[in-house]
């Protein structure tokens, strides 16, 4: 007998936790080496833990939903041994899950989703109680909640931020666990309030002329860049622009000290099933627009998928948060610590404004610009935002870093 251990990986310094989600494989089932066997969740990203050896797992030390840290044993795997013919039914793990991180109700009922199970079927609307389970006494596994459909029909999309389906016959509810990336985002953006200066100027921006330089130019952009010429890279690039002549707005408080940054790492918001994430652009003045936007596509396949890991979610010197994708015309921003500014954009829409004298109709967008006053007075906010409003409004002046 050669016993392996399976460890949780190592995890940042800023991270002290972590909760399993579910066992993809039970004791007495064969593994093969880097074969996934749980997913560990963060308060930023969804690490996998691969079978460090080919063999037989022989037992589960943590069980679905616990809690753990850095380096902890999560289970065993014999190196020597073979599958046996049929997996150990019901083995009891060595140590049950905390009751904190527990399903409302017994794990070991049938119907009674897992954590992450519970999540993707309130996201499809999906009852767990109508779902066969094939976990340890019917219990609804991740894989499970995954190819549940709605109603026998196709399930319905995703849906993060909506609350679960429910019937409106009676007065039910449902009590689902918000996963440690909702906590840890809801923690930080209270944090942000109670401790920033928090005030936002506004501005708006006529986009015509990235408009039509995007209409002109966007099919041979793709052809040669294998990605679609999206907008978000001209406010990345005019963001840029802006932080380079009011550099206090690339700045971040530590104590009473003033932290002037001479790098740009653009923060971009991205949403996923699993929450609100913040990828960053790292030296995003030394990048192209088509690197721009190759990186934001990436971001936002990763985000989905859990992909993205702890270094591209780490760090930053400004946000930019696009609400107009949902069709938000106007909001304001909370700063994302330790950061001191954030740019919202919203949905273009043609308006009438005045040009010249003569009443025109222009696809505007509204721009917010949230800052911390205790650093950041308000004429260079104002300004700044004013010179991303030009820098969009000319974007020859990007080119030529005008």
């Amino acid at each position: 007998m050669a016993i392996i251990e399976v460890l949780v990986p190592q995890l940042s310094e800023s991270i002290s936790e972590a909760t399993l989600l579910t066992w993809k494989k039970q004791p007495g089932q064969a593994v093969e080496v880097d074969e996934i066997l749980i997913e560990v969740e963060t308060d930023k990203v969804v690490l996998e833990v691969p079978a460090p050896s080919a063999g037989v797992l022989t037992e589960i030390v943590k069980a679905d939903g616990s809690t753990v840290t850095s380096g902890e044993v999560l289970a065993r795997i014999d190196s020597a041994a073979q599958a046996s013919a049929a997996p150990a039914a019901a083995a009891p793990v060595a140590e049950a899950a905390p009751a904190a991180a527990a399903a409302p109700v017994s794990a070991s009922a049938a119907g009674v989703a897992s954590p992450a199970a519970a999540k993707i079927l309130a996201e499809k609307g999906v009852d767990p109680s109508s779902v066969d389970g094939s976990g340890r006494g019917g219990r609804v596994t991740k894989a499970d909640a995954q190819g549940a459909k709605a109603g026998g029909a196709a399930a319905k999309p995703a849906a993060p931020v909506a609350p679960p389906t429910l019937s409106l016959d009676g007065r039910p509810e449902q009590r689902v666990p918000m996963s440690r990336l909702r906590a840890r985002v809801a923690e930080r953006l209270l944090q942000s309030q109670q401790e920033n200066a928090i005030l936002t100027t506004f501005n708006e921006v006529n986009m015509k002329a990235i408009m039509d330089l995007r209409n002109a130019y966007k099919d041979k952009f793709e052809k040669e860049h294998g990605v679609k010429l999206g907008f978000t890279s001209f406010f990345v690039k005019a963001a840029v622009a802006a932080l380079k002549k009011y550099p206090i707005v690339n700045a971040s408080v530590d104590g009473k000290d003033i932290i002037y940054h001479g790098y740009f790492d653009i923060g971009i918001a991205v949403g996923s099933p699993r929450g609100l994430v913040v990828p960053i652009l790292r030296n995003a003045d030394q990048l192209s627009i088509a690197d721009i936007e190759k990186q934001i596509a990436d971001f936002g396949a990763r985000a989905r998928d859990g992909k993205l890991t702890l270094e591209e979610l780490t760090g930053g010197t400004f946000s930019i948060s696009n609400g107009g994708v949902f069709g938000s015309m106007l909001s304001t921003p909370i700063i994302n610590p330790p950061q001191s500014a954030i740019l919202g954009i919203h949905a273009t829409k043609e308006r009438p404004v005045v040009e010249n004298g003569q009443i025109v109709i222009r696809p505007m967008n509204y721009l917010a610009m949230s800052y911390d006053h205790r650093i950041i007075d308000g004429r260079e906010a104002v300004l700044a935002l004013v010179a991303m409003k030009e820098a969009l409004e000319d974007p020859q002046r990007l080119l030529l870093d005008l």
